[in-house]
C-alpha cells in the first residue's frame, strides 16, 4: 500500500516465462468458441505448467489497528455526522458490497433530507491505497524514449485530489451527500460523538479549540483506518489463489484471461494492469490513468435533465483547477476491475446495470452505435454527453474502440460470456486469506 503500510506476507508468482506461457495458452483458447470439447478441456489441461520462481508480495494483515484507524473506523459507520443524521461513509461504501453501493442506482442519493441525486456513481474505496498523485502527463520508458501516457493519477473520477483524507472530506461537505454545511458543522458534529473523548485523547485536550486542525485530524484517521484496516485490500479474489498457485482456472476463465490481454480483442489489461507492480505488488488492475470513452448521457441522472449541464470529468465542473485545459475534457479515472462483477452500476456517471450490457458497449460502440446513442432528425448522435469541439479527445485507436460502423464487433457473445467469467475470478471471498486456496 502506501509508503507508511510496509507489512507484507510473501506469496510465490508466476516466473516471467511461465506468465507468458499461461497468457499464450489463454489467447490461443480464446481464438475458439466452439464449447467446452473434451478435446479443448485436455488442451487446457496440458498448457505449460509455470514454474513458480517470482515473489507477489500480500499485504500481512495488522495484528490491531492503530488509535487513529480505531477512531477511523468509528468515523466511516457514524451517521450522525451527515445533516440528514441517516447517512455515513459506508451508506454509499458497504464493506458488504466491497466498499462499493450497496445497490444499482447509477447515482447516490443523500442531501439533509436523502433525496438530493449525486451526479456521478460511487466508486470502490478498495484498493485505492497504491494510487499515484494526479500528473498531466506521466512518462515510462519507450523503446526509443520516454512515452507520456497521460493525465494519470489522483482520487475520485476526476482525479481532483491526491490523498485519502481529501477525499474523505468531500462527502463530509457535498449538498448531495453529507451536506454539511462548512467545516465548523462537522466539526460541532464530531464533538456530540461517543467517541469525542477518544479524540481529545489521542489528538490533544484542546483538538476541538481549533476547528480546522479537529476537522483535518479526523480525515486522517478515515485515511489510516482505510490504509491498516485488511479488509479495504484484501486480495482473496480466486485470481489471487491462482496467480499463488492455489486454484486452477476453468477453460472458460482461462479463455476470458486470454481475450483480456489479447491485444486485439478485449484488450481490457492496457488500462487494467493484471500483472505485479514494483517490490512484487499485486495486481492492481488499474494503471490509474484516464480514458474519455465516450459513453452515453445517462437519463437517471436528474442534473441531465438540463441540456447545458455536462460532466467533463477532468475539466470540470467538481473539478475546478483544469476547466481550461480542453485536451483533457470528456476524460475519467480508469478504476480497478476487482470486484467489478459486485457492481451494479458501471462506468462515471452509472450508464449501464449489467457486465454484458457495459461489454456490448465497449464493442459496439463504433460497429452499431445506434444500439447505444439517440436520433435526432434520423441521425444517430453519437458521443452525445460530450460537446461536439471536444469529442476528437474520445478514444478511438485502441481496440476494441478501433472499429468502424458495419464491422464486426471485437468480441461476439460468447467471447463476451468467457470475458465475464473471468472477470468474476476478480471478486473478493474465494479464499480467507490473501492467495490463498479456496475457502472449504
Amino acid at each position: 500500500m502506501s509508503s507508511n503500510h510496509s507489512e507484507f506476507g510473501i506469496g510465490y508468482f508466476y516466473s516471467a516465462a511461465g506468465w507468458l506461457a499461461l497468457a499464450a495458452a489463454a489467447v490461443l483458447l480464446s481464438a475458439c468458441h466452439d464449447g467446452d470439447t473434451p478435446a479443448r478441456v485436455a488442451a487446457v489441461a496440458a498448457a505449460p505448467k509455470p514454474a513458480l520462481k517470482m515473489w507477489v508480495r500480500y499485504p500481512e494483515p495488522a495484528a490491531t489497528l492503530s488509535a487513529a484507524a480505531q477512531l477511523g473506523k468509528q468515523l466511516f459507520f457514524d451517521a450522525s455526522l451527515s445533516a440528514s443524521g441517516t447517512m455515513s461513509c459506508a451508506t454509499c461504501h458497504s464493506p458488504d458490497h466491497a466498499y462499493g453501493p450497496p445497490n444499482n442506482l447509477a447515482v447516490q442519493l443523500g442531501g439533509s433530507d436523502m433525496q438530493r441525486q449525486g451526479t456521478r456513481a460511487t466508486p470502490s474505496l478498495r484498493y485505492l491505497g497504491f494510487t499515484p498523485k494526479f500528473t498531466r502527463h506521466y512518462y515510462v520508458p519507450g523503446p526509443d524514449d520516454t512515452e507520456d501516457e497521460g493525465p494519470t493519477g489522483g482520487f475520485t473520477h476526476d482525479g481532483a485530489v491526491d490523498s485519502l483524507h481529501e477525499q474523505a472530506l468531500i462527502p463530509l461537505l457535498n449538498v448531495n451527500e453529507m451536506a454539511n454545511r462548512n467545516p465548523a458543522e462537522v466539526v460541532a458534529r464530531l464533538q456530540t460523538t461517543a467517541y469525542a473523548a477518544q479524540l481529545r485523547q489521542v489528538y490533544g485536550a484542546g483538538i476541538f479549540d481549533q476547528p480546522a486542525a479537529a476537522l483535518e485530524k479526523a480525515t486522517l484517521a478515515l485515511e489510516a483506518f482505510q490504509t491498516e484496516d485488511a479488509s479495504f485490500h484484501p486480495y482473496t479474489s480466486k485470481f489471487d489463489a491462482a496467480m499463488a498457485g492455489n486454484a486452477d482456472f476453468t477453460p472458460a476463465e482461462l479463455r476470458g484471461y486470454g481475450l483480456f490481454n489479447n491485444p486485439d480483442k478485449g484488450n481490457c489489461a492496457k488500462c487494467h494492469i493484471d500483472t505485479p507492480g514494483p517490490g512484487g505488488r499485486p495486481a492492481q488492475f488499474t494503471d490509474f490513468g484516464f480514458q474519455a470513452l465516450g459513453v452515453p448521457r445517462n437519463p437517471e441522472i436528474a442534473a441531465n435533465h438540463n441540456p447545458d449541464y455536462v460532466d467533463l470529468g477532468i475539466c470540470g465542473p467538481d473539478r475546478k483547477d483544469m476547466a481550461k485545459e480542453a485536451e483533457f475534457c470528456g476524460m475519467f479515472k480508469s478504476p480497478t476491475l476487482r470486484n467489478v462483477a459486485t457492481r451494479g452500476a458501471f462506468f462515471h456517471n452509472g450508464r449501464f446495470h449489467t457486465l454484458e450490457d457495459m461489454l456490448h458497449f465497449y464493442v459496439e460502440r463504433d460497429t452499431d452505435p445506434g444500439k447505444w446513442y439517440p436520433k435526432v432528425k434520423g441521425k444517430v448522435v453519437k458521443f452525445d454527453d460530450l460537446p461536439r469541439r471536444y469529442r476528437d479527445n474520445i478514444d478511438s485507436l485502441d481496440a476494441p474502440l478501433n472499429r468502424k460502423a458495419g464491422q464486426a464487433p471485437a468480441l461476439n457473445d460468447e467471447d463476451i460470456g468467457d470475458l465475464i467469467a473471468f472477470l468474476k475470478t476478480l471478486n473478493d471471498g474465494y479464499s480467507a486469506k490473501s492467495g490463498a486456496a479456496r475457502i472449504e
